[in-house]
């Protein structure tokens, strides 16, 4: 309802998308999906529309009247989130049993994608893994925002897609970790005492405004109501105090590539192995054909 009516006064005085756009100093996209109803426009723009096209406050009554923060399913449930992402001045991640996307590699990224909805299409796993890699680059250019991760000790162990691609990890966080915008902590088993079962993600954006987002099976859940997204900075909190030092959360991580490196030689050397019986069976079996006598020289 609320987007209707934005689009009807908008297209009443005369404006098209970009053009509101740029007097409530956004794109084009966001005012598209504010009229489709699929983002929901900040309070202080809806006010800037309300004066800019002599509603007489209409919008700002209409959109205190809608609940938010009802769970409506959207078919661009997460780019919503990447939309704020992408915006957002800093970053503060805990993740569970996988690792967060914006510290994934290559590889991890694309073995996640291969076992998912995805799985049978080489070109949609490419897709979603370079759209993926594309989320990371602010974060990893000079001067990019604050991201401060938090992970699980699960996210480190929980293996995807086999020693080799979990290697690579340990080295992709090793890498970023030395940038001076991104820390990195691990929560581990022994001493996390806060009980979190499930990843979230603290957005702080431009105006000041704080989010919270995390997700279920098949959607996604950003909030900004003030109450709600205290208590879940207060977790976030104490699982900091639960987590090692940064120093020893590399020293973690480096020692699970070690591990990783380990069991991903002993892998090739299992190949190898299976391999080479395979390949003398093949050699016997090209030899061991009927012989076909050759003409002698000089016959």
């Amino acid at each position: 309802m609320f987007g209707e009516e934005l689009r009807f006064y908008r297209e009443l005085g005369g404006y098209t998308q970009e053009e509101l756009g740029k007097l409530l100093h956004c794109n084009r996209t966001n005012i598209t999906r504010y009229e489709s109803g699929k983002r929901r426009m900040p309070p202080e723009s809806v006010e800037e529309a309300d004066q800019l096209m002599s509603t007489g406050g209409l919008l700002k009554r209409l959109w205190d009247r809608v609940d938010w923060n009802a769970e409506i399913e959207h078919p661009d449930w997460f780019q919503e989130h990447a939309d704020m992402e992408a915006e957002a001045v800093a970053i503060r991640v805990f993740q569970f049993n996988f690792m967060h996307g914006l510290l994934q590699c290559r590889e991890y990224a694309r073995a996640l994608f291969a076992t998912g909805d995805a799985a049978g299409s080489p070109e949609l796993v490419e897709e979603r893994t370079a759209a993926r890699l594309g989320r990371q680059r602010r974060f990893l250019a000079d001067g990019g925002p604050l991201l401060l991760a938090l992970l699980d000790e699960s996210a480190i162990r929980n293996v995807v897609g086999g020693p080799g691609v979990m290697r690579r990890q340990m080295e992709h966080l090793l890498a970023v970790a030395e940038l001076p915008n991104i820390v990195i902590q691990v929560v581990p088993f022994a001493q996390c005492r806060t009980v979190v079962d499930k990843s979230m993600v603290m957005l702080e954006m431009p105006g000041g405004q704080h989010w919270v987002y995390s997700e279920s099976l098949d959607r996604g859940h950003p909030c900004d109501v003030a109450a709600i997204v205290s208590g879940h900075q207060q977790s976030y909190d104490r699982l900091r105090g639960d987590a090692f030092s940064v120093g020893d959360s590399l020293a973690l991580i480096a020692d699970a590539l070690e591990g990783f490196r380990d069991d991903d030689e002993r892998a090739r050397r299992s190949r190898l192995a299976q391999e080479q019986p395979q390949r003398k069976q093949r050699r016997r079996l090209r030899r061991g054909g009927p012989r076909i006598p050759r003409p002698r020289a000089g016959a």
